[in-house]
């Protein structure tokens, strides 16, 4: 064993031990979250359940007001995220091929919504959606949502059009096809998987956005995270951990289902203003 031990070397084992640290630092808190939506009792000092049971996941979703946050919320972000497309593929198109004046200082404008506390910023949009009566509606609480999605819409698709060579372009222009043509048969395929990235960031912001929709929406649209909020604070600490693993479920998913295009070279690459 010591043998062994020595033939790695120390850097390997280093190595591994960060790994399993990282590892047990963020699938920790995940994996006590599932077995507590899963426990029936569970007190300290034990490790485990004294037992187990499902009738909390009974409760939450025989719930009619949980049911209707879950149908909303993928509605909104449904919403949101064709939304996003339609506004934002243009722009970031733009961006990527035409030249025109302060160009990088627009582009790095979309970065303020993330630059200040969002609460604040959310209270000086709600000023101007009382008076255009935009409060309570559901027009408005997508208007807020897309205020968080024009980072991801801009910055990653606009990478993706300017990673397309202007020669495989030009090269279809050549050959006869015309700019719309161009367009979707050469540089929006080639542009797609950071389109697909960030429809699904903008998708997962939007499902989990809860103090704009608080603030605009309130009290007639309660999506998940909103109705989450009143569940941790008048039940169990199992019925939260049953609606986080709903609340997160859509993500995982999501984010395995779309592993080929979610990348880190395609995640860097969005964030470089050129």
């Amino acid at each position: 064993m010591n043998w062994y031990f020595r033939s790695l070397g120390a850097r390997r084992i280093v190595e591994f031990v960060l790994l399993v640290v990282f590892v047990i630092f963020f699938l920790g808190p995940l994996l006590n979250l599932l077995i507590l939506a899963v426990s029936g009792k569970w007190q300290y000092p034990a490790a485990l359940p004294q037992s187990w049971s499902l009738e909390w996941w009974q409760f939450v979703l025989s719930q009619d007001d949980v049911l209707e946050s879950i149908s909303l919320s993928f509605l909104i972000a449904t919403v949101v995220t064709v939304c996003s497309i339609i506004v934002c593929i243009p722009a970031a198109y733009a961006f990527a091929r035409i030249a025109f004046p302060l160009s990088r200082w627009f582009l790095f404008s979309f970065l303020l919504t993330h630059a200040f506390p969002k609460m604040g910023l959310y209270v000086s949009i709600a000023v101007l959606f009382y008076k255009f009566g935009l409060m309570n509606t559901f027009l408005g609480i997508v208007l807020i949502h897309m205020v968080n999605t024009l980072m991801f819409m801009t910055w990653i698709p606009s990478s993706a059009f300017r990673s397309v060579h202007r020669a495989q372009e030009e090269s279809a222009r050549d050959a006869g096809a015309g700019p719309l043509r161009v367009f979707w048969k050469i540089t929006l395929p080639m542009a797609f998987p950071g389109i697909m990235v960030a429809s699904i960031f903008t998708f997962l912001s939007s499902l989990d956005e809860a103090q704009g929709t608080l603030l605009v929406g309130i009290p007639d649209f309660k999506t998940m995270p909103i109705i989450m909020y009143s569940i941790i604070a008048d039940y169990p600490n199992t019925t939260g951990a049953v609606f986080s693993v709903i609340l997160t479920l859509p993500t995982v998913i999501l984010l395995v289902a779309a592993r080929r295009f979610v990348s880190a070279d395609v995640l860097a690459g969005g964030f470089q203003v050129k």
